[in-house]
């Protein structure tokens, strides 16, 4: 029998958290975590959800009454566990429910997890009005049209509109995706869209709109018809959308709230009064490493995660790019090492699949965060990050050999980073990831060899 409410006897919460970017991270995560809490107090915050673009998850969930089974994954053995925050799944284009729901006085969060490349961010940082979408977003939010918006910033000044013609009643809003300042990023981008909309929606949105940095951490690899099955035999019911995780799970949230929020600290999660600390140890310990064992491991032919650390040769990189990157972490000494060791612990479970390819994506938009902060301190004090260059060169051989998507194939310069010399490659990447690094000849040059030796290393597989 399928997931249903009835059955299961999960009544939907009301609602009072928006999500943005419906998808198999936000629902082992931030679902997660309100799940846990309503399962502790007496009010229930029901969430309703959103997808990105496409609709199929919402065709998944609808039928389930937005229920799922979250299946923990450890070395040993898998547990299973039905989760019921979300209240309401729509598609993307069902502008009408978001409205609704940006209308709701009693929505007081909004959170999004729309990937580094959703945000429509131009390389000084604010919103690229060039960017596909945007434009056509801007001309509808002007005319004030109520049909779908195409760009994540377009939905949120459209909801923000909604909200603020209501009445305006306070709101949080969350980024809950691997950027450096992830409150700071939504807000300067949401602020600048409503800045060319309306002078009033700008100022309202200035004054009763909070944009908390965050910093969150779960691998969550796609699920199979396998996982399908795992879920059916550990519930008893039929999950034709049930989203598989590891153990570990990590939320830091900045205290800038003011309004009415779950307790999501009951669930473990953490407010702290600066998150940066917290956001750089995991996208220089964590992210960066992921991107250097993508890079090399796909060069190497492996294919996921647990497969890269376990070789020598991938491992002994992650263990020089952790002694580089380790002076750019604000923490003890002692703190970093036991991060790094439970790295290694969660990377090592065979049992979660998480593939290199996926974290190979987007390489463009990943390694200015990443990387380029280990290559920058390195080089102002006139030293080569050999790790560091490792992952860039790692990057354009994965441009030259894999088939390219998403913002790296919208580069402008992607034919001359794909068969141009390696000499070439080497400064329009770093043209690409740091242009103030372009001429840096002594870093292009390291790149460039690094390029050569990664070509000529044989496949492991």
């Amino acid at each position: 029998m399928r997931l249903n409410r009835i059955d299961v006897g999960a009544e939907a919460s009301d609602i009072r958290i928006l999500h943005l970017g419906l998808g198999a991270f936000h629902r082992a995560h931030q679902a997660w975590y309100t799940n846990a809490v309503n399962q502790l107090q007496e009010q229930q915050w029901g969430i309703s959800a959103f997808t990105g673009r496409r609709a199929d998850e919402a065709l998944k969930l609808e039928p389930q009454d937005g229920l799922y089974t979250l299946i923990t994954r450890s070395a040993l053995a898998d547990t299973a566990e039905i989760v019921s925050s979300i209240s309401e799944v729509h598609a993307a284009t069902d502008v009408d429910a978001w409205l609704a729901g940006f209308g709701n006085p009693r929505v007081t969060i909004v959170t999004i997890t729309v990937t580094e490349a959703g945000y429509c961010r131009a390389p000084d940082g604010g919103l690229d009005v060039d960017a596909p979408g945007i434009a056509d977003d801007l001309s509808a939010l002007r005319a004030g049209e109520r049909t779908p918006r195409a760009t994540a910033p377009g939905k949120l000044v459209q909801g923000l509109m909604e909200r603020y013609r209501l009445g305006g009643a306070p709101l949080a809003i969350i980024s809950c995706d691997n950027l450096a300042g992830n409150g700071a990023v939504t807000r300067r981008i949401v602020m600048e869209l409503c800045s060319a909309v309306d002078a009033g929606l700008s100022k309202w949105v200035d004054s009763a709109v909070r944009f908390p940095g965050t910093m969150v951490d779960r691998i969550t690899p796609r699920a199979t018809e396998e996982d399908v099955a795992v879920a059916a035999e550990l519930t008893g019911w039929l999950d034709e959308s049930p989203v598989v995780t590891e153990p570990f799970r990590e939320w830091v949230i900045e205290k800038d709230f003011g309004i009415e929020r779950p307790e999501w600290e009951r669930a473990g999660a953490q407010f702290v009064d600066d998150v940066l600390p917290h956001e750089r140890r995991k996208l220089l310990l964590l992210n960066g490493a992921h991107s250097l064992l993508a890079y090399l491991g796909l060069a190497r032919g492996l294919h996921t995660v647990a497969e890269a650390i376990s070789d020598p040769t991938c491992r002994a990189r992650v263990q020089q790019w952790w002694d580089e990157a380790r002076e750019l972490v604000e923490f003890e000494p002692v703190v970093i090492d036991e991060y790094c060791a439970s790295l290694l612990e969660r990377w090592g479970n065979p049992r979660i699949a998480h593939r290199l390819d996926q974290i190979a994506m987007d390489g463009s938009l990943k390694l200015p965060l990443r990387t380029v902060p280990v290559i920058r301190g390195f080089r102002a004090t006139g030293r080569l990050p050999e790790a560091a260059v490792s992952v860039v060169a790692g990057w354009l051989v994965h441009l030259r050999r894999g088939t390219v998507s998403g913002p790296d194939a919208d580069l402008g310069d992607l034919t001359k980073l794909t068969t141009g010399s390696a000499d070439d490659a080497a400064r329009l990447a770093m043209r690409t990831l740091a242009p103030d690094l372009e001429s840096d000849v002594e870093l292009c040059g390291a790149i460039s060899a690094a390029v050569g030796r990664l070509l000529a290393q044989p496949s492991t597989r």
